[in-house]
C-alpha cells in the first residue's frame, strides 16, 4: 500500500466496513494478497467498494501505481455500478498498463 499514514488507512477502511464485523487489518491482508477473503470480501470486492466510495485522490493515496495496475482488472471495472466510473477506471487501467513495465 502507498505511504498514507497507517491510522488514516485504517480509518478509511473502517468507514467502508462500518456495517460488518471485519477489521481494517483483515481487509489490508486481503489487499496485500496475504489472505483470500475477509468475511465475504475478496480483493476485487474491496477495491470495487473503495472505488465506489472514495474519490481518485484518495485511491492513489492508498495504493502505489504498481498495486493499482495489478488490482484494477477488467472484472473489477465491469462490476462498478456507475457507467462514469467504469469509463474513468478503464482509462486509468489502460494508462497504467502503458506506462508501467510488465511484471515478471
Amino acid at each position: 500500500m502507498a505511504q498514507t499514514e497507517k491510522k488514516d488507512i485504517k480509518e478509511l477502511l473502517e468507514q467502508i466496513l462500518w456495517d460488518y464485523n471485519i477489521t481494517a487489518e483483515e481487509i489490508q491482508a486481503v489487499l496485500k494478497g496475504e489472505a483470500e477473503r475477509a468475511g465475504h470480501y475478496t480483493r476485487e470486492a474491496v477495491l470495487k467498494k473503495l472505488i465506489e466510495t472514495y474519490p481518485w485522490f484518495t485511491i492513489i493515496q492508498l495504493f502505489t501505481p504498481e498495486e493499482l495496475k495489478d488490482l484494477l482488472t477488467g472484472d473489477v471495472i465491469k462490476n462498478l455500478r456507475a457507467p462514469s466510473l467504469r469509463e474513468k477506471y478503464e482509462f486509468v487501467r489502460k494508462r497504467l498498463q502503458e506506462i508501467l513495465p510488465a511484471s515478471g
